[in-house]
């Protein structure tokens, strides 16, 4: 059995089950098999390794990697798709479907009470995530999954180039320097919008996250450390040195001082800084 990995398929399944696409949960489905194919193969998933899916929406991922695993946990905010998922449940007895909102899911409780496991597996996260929820879904898999081992995700591909940017680079922000923070981020491959239903406005890109063992840097006062970052890419126009005088009440000059000191020039905009360059900043001046 196949999943509904065409146009067609999927206009066909939405007119038995009486369902439309719905703009609010970002439902574009992927209908491109061999797209779907080669997001399933690149998580490189064993017989004895769970997957948890974000979204299946109609089952065509939710195809190729239960047949690649020891079990998927799919998580689906939209109950009104639970028809249409029966068939992927009466062909594939190794997956699970859970009708909730995944920010509000403890998603490794919920695959160790799904599969009946005396503790949590180690597991990845395979996803077409919705593009207005990009954001709060990695964070949430970043900081509260300790037993991922890796997410490969589907999202916007302006999401992904934040993410993957470099500094000097005009997409490099706050969201690059924390994903850098907790995790490696690789770029795996371009979908075109032209490989979904509806065809969304935008293209797409794959990435796998990689959670790091140890955060990239070691802060003194990891609270301190965020708010500072976040504080300079919302001031990202002005000079490195007008944002940490504001930030920690210090007088230019001692800033000025300290950065020399560190090799920091203090005309650096936030964009040219790489985050041992924040780590250092933050951990020096917080002392003041």
């Amino acid at each position: 059995m196949s999943g509904p990995e065409s146009i067609a398929t999927v206009q066909k399944m939405m007119k038995q089950y009486n369902l439309f696409p719905k703009k609010k949960w970002g439902q574009n489905f992927l209908v491109d098999g061999n797209i779907l194919n080669k997001i399933a193969d690149s998580c490189d998933l064993n017989q004895h390794e769970y997957v948890v899916e974000i979204g299946p929406g109609l089952g065509a991922l939710t195809h190729q990697l239960a047949s690649r695993s020891q079990g998927v946990l799919s998580i689906e905010i939209d109950n009104s798709l639970q028809e249409a998922l029966q068939p992927v449940l009466d062909h594939h007895t190794n997956v699970r479907l859970l009708f909730a909102d995944v920010l509000k899911v403890n998603i490794e409780s919920a695959i160790k009470q799904t599969f009946n496991l005396t503790k949590i597996p180690q597991y990845q996260v395979c996803a077409n995530i919705p593009y207005n929820i990009t954001t709060p879904i990695i964070f949430q898999l970043l900081e509260n999954c300790p037993n991922m081992t890796s997410a490969t995700l589907m999202m916007q591909k302006e999401v992904a180039q934040r993410i993957l940017a470099v500094p000097g680079n005009k997409e490099y922000g706050l969201l690059t320097l924390m994903m850098a923070y907790y995790s490696e981020a690789k770029f795996l491959m371009k979908v075109s919008h032209n490989c979904f239903y509806p065809r969304p406005e935008v293209d797409s890109s794959v990435i796998r996250i990689t959670p790091l063992r140890e955060k990239r840097v070691r802060v003194d006062d990891e609270n301190i450390f965020k708010q500072f970052c976040r504080a300079a890419f919302q001031k990202r126009r002005k000079t490195i040195l007008n944002i940490c005088s504001g930030f920690f009440k210090l007088e230019k000059t001692a800033v000025e001082k300290h950065l020399t000191e560190m090799g920091i020039s203090p005309k650096s905009r936030p964009e040219n800084l790489n985050i041992q360059e924040f780590a250092r900043i933050t951990d020096t001046l917080a002392q003041y």
